[in-house]
């Protein structure tokens, strides 16, 4: 053969080789993103795994600063758990975090997890990337102004666009504005920042899993690298949260909702129907007929909608107008018309209700109409336009369902059948991100779970206490003369760890110390209520500095069990 076909034979072997090897990579490729497009398993991701090491290095300096003997194996794995309850949560969360600072225990936490109120201000500190080593930039943006209603005007006329607009967005919104400030960045953001604060979890449930679907399908976790169920572990990418999946398969991309979207799920309690009806009057509450819930949801919206926008508008000259809406639809919803419904039939009541409803909307679309034009009129009516269809719907929290046909008998038909899922507020199932710290995949070895919660106190332990066991998780045991307390608790218990159960210390915020007596705890929780308008700069400070108090109250103990966690952790070892 002569050495030119030699050549060309050799040049044309090399260009189909390297063709072959190009399809082969590109297969391999296509096969490893279809393999984690969804990844079931109970243990860690490589993302977070790789940050907890980083993570563990500065946690085992601190250790050694405050003279606790420990080595790069028994580095214990210390969580600290805040609770929901709106903006007193919030607020505590904040004063919580700036004294562990001060008194250099911060950095003993391997995990920073919340719930609800807890969350806003972890998706706030969780702007600065140094927020643990600055704990006064985060006091001081917690007092700083709030989002411009014009710039959440913005937002939500983006946000109307997306075809799953809901009552989220509007609530988002509002929150961002008149309570904790987010910025538009996204959590997948975090992914890639060193270990300098602890590794964040935030908590929600599927909404219809929580009303009437198994366990395993309602605790949703989300963090920097991903989300998905923490019982049934599965999991996707947290940018591809919202994207279309089919059987497993990424189909297409969509954009990953961004904090104040995500402050705006976190803490949706008002998206559970049953929350939404509190203090609902006697004449609407008939349990067997929910059109009478659905005019009182209503009207509950409306309500929160005037007190957020009275607190958000700069021009005190609105807030009597605010009022006369509030006072308005109040005195509708008040009156009686239980005349109107005797003898009637089910289908008569739905629609004497959808009348109600209908002139319900229809005064506060003229009550607007009615305000003289500027700014307020424009900023008003854009809410109300947006709010008003999407009461009826009643929709909240809607994404698309990274589990939609996914082939796996542990996956519940709530789940496996629905394109979408509904992401809430995970208060409404346990006020304390409890499910994500039990058992092996994060192996705790101490919680420290401050309590902002409101109704019955150590309710979050033994709830928790509950879902452990029907999961067959560890959890420590409560001694049964705790709960007697539950009316005037203490400032601190501990609630010992065994083996596999991780040590719990609990600290309720309002206690014997700050409260003298039975009378005046329940008077604080009631003066400092979850569902309340906006706080003023004083229950801010009041809140902020009862939280900071707490914690310096209880450095001894923390000590102590940081110590304790320590040698559980050698002896694990």
């Amino acid at each position: 053969m002569k050495a030119g076909n030699i050549g060309f034979l050799v040049s044309l072997w090399l260009v189909i080789s390297a063709g072959l090897a190009k399809e082969d990579d590109i297969m391999e490729r296509n096969t490893t993103a279809s393999e984690k497009a969804v990844r079931q398993s109970q243990s860690l991701c490589d993302g977070e795994r790789e940050f907890v090491q980083k993570r563990k290095q500065i946690v085992l300096e601190t250790l050694n600063s405050l003279e606790i003997n420990c080595t790069e194996n028994s580095v214990p794995h210390i969580a600290l758990l805040g609770s929901g309850g709106g903006q007193r949560a919030a607020v505590a969360m904040v004063g919580t975090l700036y004294q562990l600072e001060k008194d250099n225990l911060l950095d003993t936490l391997l995990y920073l997890a919340g719930v609800s109120g807890s969350t806003w201000s972890m998706a706030s500190v969780y702007s600065d990337p140094q927020w643990s080593t600055n704990m006064d930039g985060a006091i001081s943006k917690l007092l700083s102004d709030r989002l411009e209603l014009e710039e959440a005007l913005a937002w939500l006329n983006e946000r109307e666009k997306d075809e799953y607009f809901s009552l989220t967005d509007i609530w988002a919104v509002l929150t961002s504005v008149a309570i904790m400030k987010q910025d538009l960045r996204h959590l997948s953001d975090e992914a890639d920042r060193n270990a300098t604060n602890p590794y964040p979890i935030y908590s929600a449930i599927e909404k219809h899993c929580f009303s009437d679907g198994s366990t395993e399908g309602k605790w949703f976790e989300i963090s920097p690298h991903e989300a998905g169920f923490t019982e049934l572990g599965l999991f996707v990418e947290t940018s591809l949260l919202g994207s279309n999946f089919q059987s497993g398969e990424l189909l297409e991309k969509k954009p990953e909702m961004d904090m104040v979207k995500l402050q705006g799920v976190l803490g949706s309690a008002m998206a559970d129907e049953k929350t939404a009806t509190d203090a609902i009057p006697p004449w609407l509450n008939v349990d067997e007929d929910s059109s009478f819930q659905k005019y009182w949801r209503a009207y509950k919206i409306l309500q929160k909608l005037a007190g957020l926008i009275g607190h958000i508008s700069k021009e005190p000259a609105d807030v009597p107008d605010l009022n006369m809406m509030y006072k308005m639809i109040t005195d509708m919803v008040n009156y009686n018309h239980s005349a109107r419904f005797h003898s009637n039939t089910s289908e008569e009541r739905q629609e004497i209700l959808q009348e109600l409803s209908l002139e319900l909307l229809a005064a506060v679309n003229t009550w607007c109409e009615d305000q003289q034009d500027g700014p307020f009129k424009r900023q008003v009516s854009a809410i109300i336009k947006q709010v008003i269809p999407l009461i009826h719907k009643w929709e909240w929290g809607t994404s698309r369902n990274f589990l939609y046909q996914f082939q796996d008998p542990s996956i519940p038909p709530c789940l496996q059948s629905n394109e979408t899922i509904h992401l809430i507020d995970a208060g409404l199932l346990i006020n304390v991100p409890y499910p994500s710290f039990l058992g092996d995949k994060r192996d705790i070895d101490l919680i420290i779970a401050p309590e902002y919660s409101a109704g019955n106190m150590f309710e979050t332990l033994t709830i928790a206490r509950n879902y452990s066991a029907e999961l067959k998780k560890p959890f420590p045991e409560i001694d049964d003369a705790i709960l007697r307390d539950r009316d005037w608790p203490k400032d601190c218990y501990v609630l010992e760890g065994g083996e596999t159960a991780p040590t719990i210390i609990y600290m309720p915020l309002f206690n014997r110390r700050n409260c003298k007596d039975a009378e005046e705890f329940k008077a604080t929780m009631d003066k400092y209520g979850t569902f309340q308008l906006p706080y003023t700069q004083e229950k801010i400070d009041f809140v902020l500095e009862t939280a900071k108090a707490n914690m310096k109250n209880n450095k001894e103990t923390l000590l102590r069990e940081i110590k304790k966690a320590v040698l559980r952790r050698q002896n694990k070892e």
